[in-house]
């Protein structure tokens, strides 16, 4: 009996250290890696070159379809719908299929399940509703049109999103070099960048980024931009102080603390809760972490072109662009130029 009962505590003992370290793998959530429009279940939906990703509270997750100029929702058990748009370049709002997108990129989600769209070719800032109506928040339409209760500031092809617990929306306005916030009430400000191309790192104006494609806000309210061509990872502060935690202008794939580190066009990010960073590093085909110390390692991907799943290690991506962590700390991937969807589990 003692013995038996030995056996089975070695065995408890053992299965817990196996879940411990638990290797992440790679597997396909949505998409059959064909180019098309199509709903479904999983991987018999197709999807057009998606840019961006996030995920909401209950686990839905959202998809930047950017050159089928639609928003996608994908239910936690795999089902793909049309969130928003008809398929067609446009900027009407309206709702479901009667308002229209033009590529839009960046995507997040306020905790009341409003999704926030960077409508990058449109140079506006949308709103879509739990229910799918799209509203225009930020921006000023083709026709003239300024959005919301303030005089809109004139965007120019924003592409990352984010949005804080207090509904402040920041955008990585992409072509003016600019770090901008929208207030609840619609009123935009700049919070960090002078509109010229640099990488210095300083207060507000005294910063420069060069065309910053991510963004997110951790729950402390510190903002993070994968600031693309300089291939670096800043940091804004809550006090407006722009950093470089990671990166380095020269591009490539090494990883280490700080500017030993380097990507090549970084661009989605996110944090999870614990304060790790993931970021979608174009160029190198990977997904890359940085922990709250500053210490970046490759998260998933070879570095090969492909679309492999399987352990972290050996799994492959092509461009992958958006990133986006769940709340079981699952990472979700918009893997571009595989037109599919990836989730990275534990």
């Amino acid at each position: 009996m003692k013995n038996s009962l030995l056996v089975l505590l070695i065995s408890l003992c053992f299965i817990d250290a196996c879940n411990e370290h638990k290797i992440p793998s790679v597997t396909t959530f949505a998409g059959t890696g064909a180019m098309g429009a199509l709903n479904g279940k999983g991987t018999s939906a197709t999807f057009s070159y998606m840019m961006g990703v996030t995920v909401d509270a209950s686990g839905n997750v959202y998809v930047a379809d950017s050159h089928n100029n639609l928003i996608r929702k994908i239910t936690a058990d795999g089902m793909v719908t049309t969130l928003a748009g008809n398929g067609q370049a446009g900027c009407k709002d309206g709702s479901g299929d009667s308002a229209s997108f033009f590529n839009p990129a960046g995507l997040s989600v306020d905790k009341e399940g409003n999704v926030y769209v960077a409508d990058t070719h449109n140079s506006l800032i949308r709103k879509i509703s739990p229910e799918g109506s799209v509203t225009t928040i930020a921006g000023i339409k083709p026709s003239g049109l300024r959005a919301g209760p303030y005089d809109s500031v004139k965007l120019d092809n924003p592409q990352g999103i984010a949005v804080d617990s207090s509904g402040n929306v920041y955008v990585a306005d992409w072509a003016k070099d600019l770090i901008r916030k929208i207030s609840p009430e619609g009123k935009v400000t700049n919070i960090a960048g002078n509109g010229n191309p640099g990488a210095a790192d300083g207060a507000g104006p005294a910063s420069s980024f060069y065309l910053p494609e991510g963004i997110a806000v951790d729950a402390a309210g510190n903002l993070f931009i994968a600031d693309t061509y300089n291939n670096m990872i800043r940091k804004i502060s809550t006090a407006g102080i722009v950093t470089t935690i990671a990166g380095k202008k020269t591009k490539g794939s090494a990883d280490g603390k700080g500017p030993s580190a380097s990507f090549f066009h970084p661009a989605g990010i996110n944090v999870d809760k614990d304060g790790n960073l993931f970021i979608a590093d174009v160029g190198n085909n990977k997904i890359r972490k940085i922990s709250p110390e500053g210490i970046v390692t490759t998260f998933a991907g070879t570095g090969q072109r492909g679309s492999n799943n399987g352990p972290v290690a050996d799994a492959s991506f092509y461009r992958p662009f958006g990133v986006a962590v769940g709340k079981e700390g699952e990472v979700y991937v918009a893997d571009y130029q595989n037109n599919l969807i990836r989730k990275i589990v534990y």
